[in-house]
């Protein structure tokens, strides 16, 4: 089966930007996603149509195509209560990354400077403004079912946990 709109997809990728590996999920779970419903980079997912499990293919991405132009300016003083993702870490310091909840669902910030009980953060993606290399793998190709197209994401085994 190929890849194509409201299909379940299952792949491992290694992420790489100028030749130095920043990323792989060879060493864990595949990445799953539902196809054509913008839950994937623009490019990867113009990259993934077509293909079939067991594919294996790369893919270069200019920023428009990926994480976005780097923009100036997007620092946020944020309450140090409300960054996640510290982990057996002590204390946030700058260059950390964190997860926040916003309305906008959750976004990935770069710590820049932490204060008693704020930090400023840089709201660009940590993957902003770098050409970026995909090497793929395709594991498996599905239809999705009622229940994943009506949720907008690929279910596990188990079911779905909401």
């Amino acid at each position: 089966m190929q890849i194509t709109k409201d299909t379940a997809v299952e792949f491992h990728y290694t992420l790489s930007e100028a030749g130095e590996q920043i990323e792989t999920s060879t060493n864990a779970e595949p990445l799953t996603y539902l196809h054509g419903t913008e839950g994937m980079l623009p490019g990867l997912e113009a990259a993934l149509e077509g293909k079939a499990a067991g594919d294996k293919f790369s893919v270069t991405l200019e920023p428009k195509d990926s994480y976005g132009e780097y923009q100036e300016g997007l620092i946020q003083r944020i309450p140090i209560k409300h960054l996640q993702g510290l982990g057996n870490n002590k204390i946030w310091k700058p260059g950390m990354s964190a997860i926040v909840e916003s309305n906008q669902g959750r976004h990935q910030v770069s710590i820049v400077k932490v204060g008693r009980f704020n930090a400023d953060c840089d709201l660009n993606h940590p993957f902003a403004g770098k050409t970026l290399t995909f090497d793929v793998e395709v594991i498996s190709v599905r239809e999705a079912t009622a229940e994943e197209l009506s949720h907008g994401h690929v279910h596990g085994e188990g079911g779905c946990g909401h």
